[in-house]
């Protein structure tokens, strides 16, 4: 297509003629060193999807020897399979090539052959047969996070500005996610800006209860703290944004190793058993990305992105029961979910309240009332205490058989939700976690005006004693007539009416 690349090509020497381009060239250099590998990544972004890849030198990525076709929902194993046999073909013709020989090849020996320079060495074409490597295209995938970005463009670029950060990071997430902020990695890595657990925790709350790697907003805050922190470590963009990908510690030996701070000779010398690939290419990838961006519909033609959705963030001063939030806020729970993908299943299922402190982000449909309807919340819905998580500790001679039968849960459940390799191998002293209740409201937390869900097990006269009240004030304020007659999850008010012994 000559004519798409001559206007990228024009469109690029007007860019430069623009002082807020030069800026950026200055930021986030573009060395002729660099620009065969930007070639490569600009090719995957808009060239093959994801049922094709490149089949190429790991360490000249301008040496692309075949476009596979390899469907994306293809078995695992029927890929690998056939991503072998391609593979020994072109390390089978390498090899051939490394002997000497240059007469009489195929015409596929030549084809392969001819993409190496014209003096290529025996030994340059015996190591290129063990740097053989597939990536898979992602043109489609380019082309709806260009989409999606529309959503958390805007935020992003005005926390990019708050903290007085380059706006070109906020093409980071097309390297990262294609803008997905559902996108899980085999490595673990979660949300819009893949964060890892460990990187995570350090701006975020992971647990149980929230998961903020999986929201947009909350984890773009934190993708600029951290790439702010990277470049104060650092001292350059190119090595910042490749901590992004490698560690700060990482980035921050390899230049001391190398005894400088470019990236080009840092990519082609510096050699660490963790500075793989990934690492390798990341600031590349990203320079590819910044390219597309710029210029996405000379490459992918018209697109409408997404556009913002209108909302706001109410800061919950109590912990709140979900249910309770739907009913004052008007939202089914799909609605409210979608707007806070950080919170988890838990707290949609009823067995954890929403925390307190959590800023919860509703939709303004079509005004933003979120803060008014929090002052409809009954009392009996705001609490002051999270419920409990619920755990056993092994004493000796307990088998996980026992303390199934016990909670009265299946072995299977306490095996999945303790990652356990082995029912036999528990321990003495070992926290074991257990399932939630199936009530909603299953927990000991009392709340600010008295109310108490009833337990498993709670007798009236024992909840009077707890609470410091009479079982006649329990059995009037809650319409009781047998005191023998509570259950599980029934919410009682504790009421302070006079004991009989008060005036």
């Amino acid at each position: 297509m000559p004519s798409l690349f001559a206007a990228i090509f024009m469109g690029a020497l007007l860019f430069s003629a623009n002082p807020s381009f030069a800026k950026s060239w200055d930021l986030f250099p573009r060395s002729p060193a660099l620009a065969q590998d930007i070639r490569f990544w600009t090719r995957v972004y808009t060239e093959i999807d994801n049922n094709h890849g490149f089949i190429h030198d790991n360490r000249h990525l301008n040496i692309i020897y075949e476009v596979t076709p390899l469907p994306a929902d293809l078995n695992p194993q029927a890929a690998k399979k056939q991503l072998q046999e391609r593979q020994q073909h072109y390390q089978g013709i390498l090899l051939r090539l490394a002997e000497g020989k240059r007469d009489n090849l195929t015409e596929e020996e030549q084809r392969v052959l001819a993409l190496w320079s014209r003096n290529v060495s025996n030994k340059t074409l015996q190591a290129a047969s063990v740097r053989l490597r597939f990536q898979r295209g992602q043109a489609n995938r380019f082309r709806e996070g260009l989409v999606r970005a529309g959503v958390y463009k805007p935020f992003i670029l005005k926390t990019l500005d708050s903290l007085g950060l380059p706006r070109e990071l906020a093409v980071l997430p097309h390297v990262e996610s294609s803008f997905n902020p559902a996108a899980y990695s085999h490595a673990g890595a979660a949300g819009l800006w893949q964060f890892t657990r460990p990187t995570g925790r350090r701006f975020l709350r992971i647990d149980h209860i929230a998961d903020e790697r999986l929201d947009p907003f909350k984890a773009t805050i934190a993708a600029a703290r951290l790439l702010q922190d990277n470049y104060e470590k650092t001292g350059t963009w190119p090595l910042a944004i490749t901590a992004y990908n490698h560690g700060v510690s990482g980035m921050q030996r390899a230049k001391k190793q190398m005894e400088t701070s470019d990236i080009v000779a840092i990519r082609q010398h510096y050699k660490s058993p963790t500075f793989g690939f990934a690492s390798r290419n990341f600031y590349v990838a990203f320079l590819a990305a910044l390219e597309v961006d710029a210029n996405a519909k000379l490459y992918f033609g018209p697109f409408q992105a997404d556009k913002p959705i209108k909302s706001e963030n109410i800061e919950l001063p109590d912990f709140i029961p979900v249910h309770a939030l739907q009913r004052v806020l008007e939202l089914d729970q799909a609605t409210l979910k979608q707007s806070n993908p950080a919170l988890l299943s838990p707290v949609w299922k009823g067995h954890k309240y929403l925390p307190r402190g959590y800023r919860l982000r509703i939709p303004c449909t079509p005004t933003c009332s979120g803060a008014k309807a929090l002052t409809y919340l009954a009392p009996w819905e705001r609490f002051e205490e999270q419920i409990p998580n619920r755990v056993h500790k092994v004493q000796q001679g307990q088998t996980l058989s026992h303390i199934a039968r016990r909670y009265h849960i299946k072995v299977h459940k306490l095996i999945k939700l303790n990652k356990l390799a082995n029912r036999h191998h528990i321990r003495i002293g070992q926290i074991l976690q257990l399932p939630f209740p199936a009530t909603a409201d299953g927990n000991h937390a009392r709340s600010k005006t008295g109310h108490y869900t009833v337990q498993r097990g709670d007798t009236l006269s024992r909840i009077a004693h707890r609470f410091g009240i009479t079982q006649q004030a329990l059995l009037k304020s809650n319409n009781i007539t047998d005191k023998h007659r509570i259950y599980a999850g029934q919410n009682l008010l504790l009421a302070q009416f006079p004991s009989s012994s008060e005036n």
